[in-house]
């Protein structure tokens, strides 16, 4: 053999020795409450936007922290200013399923109030941290009006027809309300079991803090308050595997100054977006959902329950309910992978490489 025609081999063999060691990207489908601009929301979007293991197959959006108007712009936004603009965001549900803003307010005046309403910031009596507006009110963008368009498409079905397109190939990454999901597996009930399973930032059971938000309420968290039927439905329904981010394990994380300043270090799109429009350090919950699933050596400490949310009417109306398998009712419960500690410093460290990143390759540039 010449000497040519053996470098020629030896070469041929490297590249498909990569080819074969390549790992195909992850599939997920992101379900949030996008509001914006920055902030958790946006930033556990982007982190998985960001890994280089990741194929987002779409964005659809829920009422929650914002109205879902809104957040569909705030997002839309996002994506143009990181150089996403190949992953389409769909409009889900702007009101939950049952429960109503009035309704919210009665409960209010019975049983006192919560430190956050989300969407409808005015009913903690000028506590919230974000003004109030109606549900199809959209304030003008400060990061600026984005050109890039929603599918017409509503939320639900576009999350059924994708996992029907890859079935058992694809997550669900649900780190808002669960009205979408709901939503979802109404039109099709066997939509969770083509799955390959969800990622839920909610609930909360025994959160050990001083924080008054938790410690008066150690069962109440927004996303399964705002609406219980969503949860309820979800929870229930027949997952591969369900993975659930509580209070409890998010409040041992922390979104620092320091941490905002590294990230405003790169000269990448997503860390000068970042650095640009955040602002709110507090606890990072549905970023650490997120990261998990990228890197699931990050949760070290984990409890198997069974998980549902109280809907009966009274001051405890979506708390979060648990129970192991000896003392869960006789009732068609799924089995909850339920976070319970993390190794922070890594943690820490992977948020940090995917908001300094530079954006990942398009499908058509792959």
């Amino acid at each position: 053999m010449t000497r040519k025609l053996s470098l020629f081999f030896v070469a041929l063999f490297g590249v498909l020795s990569q080819f074969g060691n390549a790992q195909p990207r992850r599939m997920v489908l992101i379900d949030q409450d996008g509001s914006g601009p920055g902030g958790s929301n946006q930033m556990a979007m982007m982190a998985l936007l960001q890994s280089p293991q990741v194929e987002v197959l779409g964005i659809t959006m829920v009422s929650g922290n914002a109205w879902e108007p809104e957040e569909v712009q705030h997002t839309l936004r996002m994506l143009e200013l990181i150089h996403r603009t190949d992953v389409p965001v769909v409009p889900g549900a702007i009101f939950p399923l049952v429960r109503t803003e009035e309704e919210s307010k009665i409960q209010q005046q019975l049983y006192g109030t919560f430190p956050w309403y989300g969407a409808w910031g005015d009913l903690a009596t000028n506590t919230s941290r974000q003004p109030y507006h109606g549900p199809y009110v959209v304030p003008k963008l400060q990061e600026g009006e984005p050109t890039l368009k929603p599918l017409a498409e509503d939320a639900a079905h576009f999350l059924v027809r994708q996992v029907h397109a890859h079935p058992h190939q694809v997550t669900i990454y649900a780190a808002g309300p669960l009205t979408n999901i709901a939503l979802a597996i109404a039109i099709d009930p066997h939509f969770a079991e083509l799955t390959q399973g969800i990622l839920i930032m909610g609930g909360s059971l025994s959160p050990q803090t001083a924080d008054p938000e938790f410690a008066n309420n150690p069962r109440h968290e927004f996303n399964f308050w705002f609406d219980p039927e969503a949860a309820h439905i979800t929870l229930r329904a027949h997952w591969p595997r369900i993975d659930l981010t509580t209070v409890d394990i998010s409040i041992k994380t922390d979104f620092t100054k320091a941490m905002l300043n590294e990230i405003a270090s790169s000269p990448n799109p997503a860390a000068k977006y970042l650095a640009t429009y955040s602002s709110e350090f507090y606890y990072l919950w549905d970023e650490l959902t997120a990261a998990a699933w990228i890197d699931p050596a990050i949760i070290t400490k984990e409890d198997k329950l069974y998980v549902d949310v109280d809907l009966t009417r009274g001051p405890f109306y979506g708390d979060t309910l648990s129970w192991t398998a000896a003392d869960k009712p006789h009732l068609d419960l799924q089995l909850v992978h339920v976070q319970k500690d993390l190794d922070l410093p890594r943690f820490n460290k992977l948020f940090l490489e995917l908001m300094k990143s530079p954006p990942q390759q398009r499908p058509s540039e792959r």
